[in-house]
């Protein structure tokens, strides 16, 4: 008899419960259960036979991929549900007709740039740390900005126990109480350029995000989404592929 059992954290994703690696944190919080058992790491599924539940509710299939791009505000985090009950994302495209969760994040007081989807191949595609996917961010920061801080910025500063990869850091503007700032990274850490400019001793007072592997915000208000065109699913679609070929 043909084996159609597929690992759980794929299924999760495939169901546009969330990304495969935030799937897996779900399991590991015991979060996600099979048959009634909770579920462990590693564990198989069959779609058709076994019956999977997270947080009590059932996870089913979407056969409808949607692929969004939201201009998220500030004051809204990058999560389905929020334990604290703050605004979400998802309270931004809950006219989207399905369940999408969000491809990478973004922090609550930043704003610009973000896709959600219900594919989880795609989203692991765009997010994988080995892909180094370019993501470009306007940044206002408090005061002067010298070119020591700026070459610090580009060569890599420590945060968190690591040095920062290479990058490409501009100034846009000068007044006298802040500075405009272009930030062009190909990492994805946990509030990076904030801890970034923080290491550098610089405030950030403004961070938005405007592009991610050639895909611009554009002029999407703000709050709004849209679905990626075609040419914008191309690019990212090539790029999620070569992932799925490393």
């Amino acid at each position: 008899m043909k084996d159609n059992k597929i690992r759980l954290q794929k299924f999760l994703s495939e169901c546009g419960v969330a990304s495969r690696r935030k799937a897996e944190e779900l399991i590991a919080e015991g979060k996600v259960k099979v048959n009634g058992r909770v579920a462990l790491i590693g564990d198989s599924v069959d779609a058709k036979r076994d019956k999977v539940t997270v947080k009590g509710k059932r996870a089913v299939p979407q056969n409808k991929k949607v692929y969004i791009m939201l201009n998220k505000p500030r004051g809204y985090v990058t999560t389905l549900k929020d334990e604290f009950d703050r605004k979400t994302v998802n309270d931004l495209v809950k006219d989207a007709g399905v369940r999408v969760f969000p491809v990478g994040r973004l922090d609550k007081d930043s704003e610009g740039l973000l896709f959600l989807t219900n594919d989880g191949a795609f989203a692991n595609g765009i997010t994988h740390p080995s892909r180094h996917v370019n993501k470009t961010y306007d940044v206002t920061v408090r005061g002067a900005v010298d070119d020591k801080q700026i070459e610090a910025l580009m060569s890599g500063v420590e945060i968190d126990g690591g040095k920062t990869l290479p990058c490409e850091v501009f100034v846009t503007e000068r007044k006298t109480d802040r500075t405009g700032l272009k930030f062009i990274i190909s990492e994805g850490r946990n509030r990076q350029i904030r801890k970034m400019c923080e290491a550098v001793r610089l405030e950030v007072i403004r961070l938005k995000r405007v592009e991610i592997a050639g895909v611009k915000l554009g002029g999407l208000k703000l709050g709004a989404w849209r679905e990626l065109n075609e040419r914008e699913m191309t690019r990212l679609t090539n790029i999620s592929k070569e992932k799925e070929e490393l």
